[in-house]
């Protein structure tokens, strides 16, 4: 981890330990033990402490470190609210955002929608989610849990003689109540990668 990372990093927990233990452990939400708080995240188990975070055993030491001490200092003690889904662009001030958003977050999983739909159930259940057998468009769809209160809803279509395959992800109505649109963007692109990795 560069010593900038560590720094932004330990800010955000400083910020979120001022939360009080009690507050964050509902506001995570978060199991608490030996002075440290234990939660699904991106499908692994994350540990969070006032001196820093693991992810899956691992030392949390690059940008996830700090999304998900962000994470910890920015989510509020709400559950989150599904409906209206909303579409990245749709969120408050994502206009700078919305090109890597795209192309890290939904265009990366284009060439991976067959592999997806063949391991969809699998993925749903690591990311504590639910496939959606329901929705009202797209080939197949679920919903996915990196964070507890960060659902992400996948809208997949898979290829035809007419046209490629696509990717839609979408937000919960109440997003940017638990976390800043740049951590939501980071959300995203991470559970793509994370995704890529489970098919491959």
């Amino acid at each position: 981890m560069s010593d900038q990372y560590l720094l932004i990093q330990m800010e955000h927990l400083k910020e979120a330990w001022l939360r009080g233990k009690e507050t964050l452990e509902q506001a995570l939400p978060a199991r608490m033990e030996n002075e440290c708080f234990y939660f699904q995240a991106f499908a692994e188990t994350c540990k969070l402490c006032q001196d820093g975070i693991t992810l899956g055993g691992i030392p949390a030491t690059g940008p996830e470190g700090i999304l998900l001490s962000l994470y910890a200092r920015q989510v509020c003690d709400e559950p989150a609210k599904m409906h209206p889904l909303q579409s990245f662009k749709e969120l408050p001030n994502s206009g700078p955002y919305q090109g890597a958003f795209v192309a890290r977050s939904e265009q990366i999983l284009i060439p991976h929608v067959v592999s997806v739909q063949r391991e969809k159930q699998t993925i749903a259940e690591h990311f504590s989610g639910e496939l959606n057998p329901d929705a009202p468009s797209g080939d197949f769809a679920f919903t996915l849990y990196p964070l507890p209160r960060i659902p992400l809803n996948y809208i997949f279509y898979l290829p035809d003689e007419e046209f490629p395959a696509a990717v839609t992800c979408l937000f919960a109505a109440d997003a940017t109540s638990h976390l800043s649109v740049d951590g939501l963007a980071d959300v995203a692109e991470y559970t793509a990668k994370r995704i890529i990795e489970m098919v491959k």
